[in-house]
Parts: C-alpha cells; sequence; structure tokens
C-alpha cells in the first residue's frame, strides 16, 4: 500500500513532517515501494532539493499540465488531474491517507480507480517520532522560551509595589506590556509567540481556561504565563509555564505552588518509554486528591469542573504546539522515545487563586530530558 499526502507544508503539519520545508502552495507527496516521492513545479523544484535531497521530484510538467490549461481547467481541475497521473505513473492502485485528506481530490482519485483508506494512527505514529531537524528546532525554540520567560520575569521583578498595584517606568504593567516585551524577544530569537501567549493573574476570582489575561497586573497575587513559541525553521513549537507572585505571598498560595511542583515533579520523573500518558496523568492526580482538590478522574460523569486539577496533564508537542501523545484520561498510548511532552499540571480554589507549571521533555531511551527544567520555579520572579 502506498502513502498520500495533498496540501502546503506551511498549514499541515503532515506533509512538513515529509518535507522539511516552508511551501505555501499545495503539492502532492507519494510513497510507494522505497521511493518517497513529490510532485512539484519549477519555483519549488531546487528548495526541494537541498532541503530534502533524498526525495524524488517529479515536475507537473511532466503530466500533461498545459494541455489541460489549454483545454480551460481551472486551477484546481488540473492540480487533481495532474495528481491522477502522477500517482498513476508512481503504480499506486491502493494508498493511506490522513484524515484531512481533500475531498475533491479523494473523489477524483477513487473515480480513477485509486482505493483509498484513510489512516490516522499511521500518521500520528510517524509524527510522534520527531526527525533531527525537529528536535534541533524544538531546542531552539526551548531556549527562546527560556529567554523570553526571563525577560518577562524580570519585568514583574523591577515593577514597584504601590498598594496593591505593580508600576514599571511610572505606569501601570500592564499583560499587553509583558506580551510586548515577549514577542520581541521570541521575534529576536528567532522563534516567533502567537498573539494569545497568556500572562494573568491568578488570584481568588481568576478566569480559568486558556484567557489569555489582558489590563494592569496586580501585586501580592499569582500571575501566570505560559508562552509557546514557534521556530521558524523547523515550523516546530515549545511550550513552558511558570507563576510568579510580585510582593506578598500568602501561605495558602505557597502550599498551591507546593502541591503543583510535588505533582510536576513525580510525573516528570516518570516519563520514560512504555508508560502512558495516563499513567503520568494519575500520578499528578494522586497528589491533588491527597491533599483533598479535585480532578477530572473524581468529578460526576457530565459535570463541567472549574476548580482543582480541573484539566488534563498536557499534550505531545512538535509541528503542532498540541498534538500526540495525550497525557490524561485517554492518554492510553505508550510513551516512545522521541515523543516530546509538555507536562502542566496546575490547580485553583475559587477564593484563594491557583498555580501551575509547565516544562517540555524529550522522551529518551534511558527516561527523559527537560529542556525548560533550567528556569527556576519558584515563586518569586
Amino acid at each position: 500500500m502506498g502513502v498520500l499526502v495533498f496540501g502546503d507544508s506551511e498549514t499541515s503539519p503532515t506533509l512538513r513532517h515529509e518535507v522539511p520545508l516552508a511551501i505555501g502552495d499545495p503539492f502532492l507527496y507519494l510513497e510507494a515501494e522505497g521511493r518517497r516521492v513529490v510532485v512539484t513545479n519549477a519555483l519549488e523544484d531546487s528548495r526541494i532539493a537541498r532541503a530534502a535531497p533524498d526525495l524524488e521530484r517529479l515536475l507537473v510538467d511532466a503530466f500533461g499540465r498545459d494541455d489541460l490549461i489549454a483545454e480551460g481547467r481551472s486551477r484546481a481541475e488540473v492540480e487533481r488531474e495532474v495528481c491522477v497521473r502522477a500517482i498513476a505513473a508512481v503504480g499506486i492502485a491502493e494508498a493511506a491517507v490522513p484524515p484531512e485528506f481533500p475531498l475533491a481530490l479523494a473523489d477524483r482519485l477513487r473515480t480513477a480507480g485509486v482505493v483509498l483508506i484513510v489512516d490516522e494512527q499511521l500518521f500520528v505514529d510517524r509524527r510522534r517520532r520527531k526527525t533531527a531537524t525537529e528536535l534541533e528546532g524544538i531546542r531552539r525554540a526551548a531556549q527562546v522560551a527560556i529567554a523570553a520567560m526571563g525577560e518577562a520575569a524580570a519585568m514583574l521583578r523591577e515593577a514597584m509595589i504601590d498598594g496593591n498595584d505593580l508600576v514599571l517606568e511610572g505606569e501601570l504593567l500592564r499583560a499587553e506590556a509583558v506580551r510586548a516585551r515577549i514577542h520581541e524577544v521570541c521575534a529576536r530569537g528567532g522563534a516567533p509567540a502567537p498573539q494569545d501567549i497568556m500572562i494573568k493573574p491568578m488570584g481568588p476570582d481568576a478566569a480559568i481556561g486558556h484567557d489569555p489575561g489582558a489590563g494592569p497586573l496586580p501585586a501580592h497575587v499569582p500571575i501566570e504565563i505560559d508562552l509557546w513559541p514557534r521556530d521558524e525553521r523547523s515550523g516546530c513549537w515549545a511550550d513552558m509555564t511558570r507563576t510568579f507572585v510580585r510582593g506578598h505571598i500568602s501561605d495558602q498560595i505557597t502550599e498551591l505552588h507546593a502541591l503543583t511542583r510535588e505533582a510536576h515533579e513525580r510525573a516528570c520523573a516518570a516519563a520514560k518509554p512504555s508508560v502512558t500518558g495516563l499513567a503520568l496523568y494519575e500520578r499528578a492526580c494522586d497528589v491533588f486528591e491527597a491533599a483533598g482538590h479535585p480532578t477530572q478522574r473524581t468529578k460526576a460523569p457530565g459535570e463541567t469542573l472549574r476548580e482543582g486539577f480541573y484539566f488534563s496533564l498536557g499534550h505531545g508537542v512538535g509541528l503542532e504546539v498540541h498534538e500526540e501523545p495525550a497525557l490524561g484520561r485517554n492518554g492510553t498510548a505508550p510513551l516512545i522515545e522521541g515523543d516530546v511532552i509538555a507536562v502542566e499540571p496546575g490547580t485553583v480554589i475559587r477564593g484563594v487563586g491557583g498555580t501551575r507549571v509547565e516544562d517540555l521533555l524529550i522522551v529518551t531511551a534511558e527516561g527523559n530530558e527537560r529542556l525548560t527544567g533550567s528556569f527556576p520555579y519558584g515563586l518569586v520572579p
């Protein structure tokens, strides 16, 4: 059975994994009997040759593209017909495709007699085994994340405390200012961060979930900073989180943070090949539940949890910032060497506040390597 992927490698992580180059126009990737082939044009031919010299390149002009255009076919029709002819030339009669394979192209191929089988797990497994290029990119992004987190912590540290406010250079310190500094550092480091990186207070009335945070940052309250820069060269992401308090740290927040750190360390220590993401999640749940905090494991079926350890432990990271393997109740797949995972436990108590910590790990043959572990975990910025 062959393999077919169609799309552009800027938006398709499946295709970017096979062709390590950002190409904005859609193209076809094929595998059959040991051949790895791309169907491309003169604009991209030399770029692909340099970035992936192991790939065989077939040019669209060899499949009657000019004649199809002369017939008055639309651009989309020409693309589909070229794909049909290229697939026939390579000798593929049956192929596995990812779930996002274009329906119009699938219909045309089936009309031509090609059997297509959607095999999501095949492509998930391929992407979990990171290439050397991807791992290099993840490492670069992780170093940029550490640098950006350091800048954010410095801004909090240098801010003056004025009652319950933080003031930096004569102005209230706002989440937007910290976010702008993070964006600057990440862009300069070659791993830009998206607009919605999280910088938000986690005090007694904290908004849970993915609210990115806005407005003045308060003193004496936990401030959660979650950032995920993307390496420009490889398209791969990093992800890390720390929680800081500028000012007085209450005993309750100190205890919450210690609990979060214990759950984090227990999960990280257990991450190695053959251990499931579910097993890591349960280690974190054990810590929180022993302290009386609810978890997804203890809630009633159908209940929406809004406090305690109300989310999963984490996720895989690579060409997507959230990808397999899962580190939660559905994380039944064993970890494998080469997995990259974000481990991010945390807890929230209504009327008190919350804390969260996140590190990026590479699963190795012996255990794991913590890519962001060099950054301190303390609440004091």
